[in-house]
């Protein structure tokens, strides 16, 4: 059983910055590819960043630039640097834990939520 705990979110005004944390708490945190989605009122939830054990990322278009995912995988811990935000960016934002081996190919978990809200 893995649970995601995330810290971080709060109120920021554009142009701010703001990082979000997510830890890993389970077995065998490099099984897992390790994402961040955002739901904003009314819309579906969206993926905005992955990044695999190895550190290979990837980022929706909208974000590119402005965040950076990392992740420690000695301290079982995941992380969003947000920069740049805007108001657009304003949403709970949700961590992932995707299973990518054999053993844990088909468990996704997922992170409680933590608001992010983008005003001046």
């Amino acid at each position: 059983q893995v649970e995601l705990v995330e810290s971080g979110g709060g109120l920021v005004q554009p142009g701010g910055s703001l990082r979000l944390s997510c830890s890993f708490l389970g077995n065998i945190f490099s099984a897992y590819v390790m994402g961040w989605y955002r739901q904003a009122p009314g819309k579906q939830r969206e993926l905005v960043a992955q990044i695999t054990s190895g550190g290979s990322t990837n980022y929706v278009d909208s974000v590119k630039g402005r965040f950076t995912s990392s992740r420690d995988n000695a301290k079982n811990t995941v992380f969003l640097q947000m920069n740049s935000l805007k108001p657009e960016d304003t949403a709970v934002y949700y961590c992932n834990a995707l299973g990518n081996t054999i053993n844990t190919r088909g468990m996704v978990y997922w992170g409680q939520g933590t608001q992010v809200t983008v005003s001046s």
